[in-house]
Formats: structure tokens, sequence, C-alpha cells
């Protein structure tokens, strides 16, 4: 699903003009990303958590040039799904 297709459904759900919506979601986005940049988690009850990971530093390999090299610890934006969600796309998702 697509962020148009998202906008779409949440419009034709509430009434609310597609350009409304658009702005909204646009402004959670921005949210979301201005708090992680920040160092802030996000916490979204029955949905899930925007959190940054911290990734230790680590030995990688250049296949093309042999060579080895060394990739610096780092901090990456995550999304832990709430149990509850988890728990429901086990349920209702089939195995493909």
């Amino acid at each position: 699903m697509t962020k148009a297709e998202i906008v779409a459904d949440i419009a034709n759900k509430t009434g609310i003009e597609k350009v409304s919506v658009q702005a909204t979601i646009e402004a959670f986005m921005d949210a979301v990303k201005n708090s992680l940049i920040n160092g802030e988690n996000v916490y979204l009850r029955g949905f899930g958590s925007f959190i940054i990971k911290k990734r230790a530093e680590k030995t990688g390999r250049n296949i093309s040039k042999n060579t080895t090299i060394i990739i610096p610890a780092h901090n990456i934006p995550a999304f832990k799904p709430s149990k509850s969600f988890v728990n429901q796309v086990k349920n209702n998702v089939e195995v493909k």
C-alpha cells in the first residue's frame, strides 16, 4: 500500500478532503522523523514504536577489491510493532 492509497482510504472512510488528509499524514511523518533525529522514540499504543537502534562497530568486506573495511558504530531508525499488532498479523495473514 502506498501513501497515496492510504490518503485515498482515509479520505473515503472519514469524508475529509484528500488534500487535508495528505497534509495531516505529511505532518505526522515529519513529527516522527524530527523526534527520531532529536534522539526521541515515538510510542503509539496498540500500534507500535518508532525507535532508534544502535548498531555496533563491525568488520565488513569489499568483495570486488577483496579488502576488509571497518563499519563504524551508528544509529538507525526502526519500527517495533506492538504485541497485539503482531498477533493480528499472525492470525490473519496467509503464508504464501
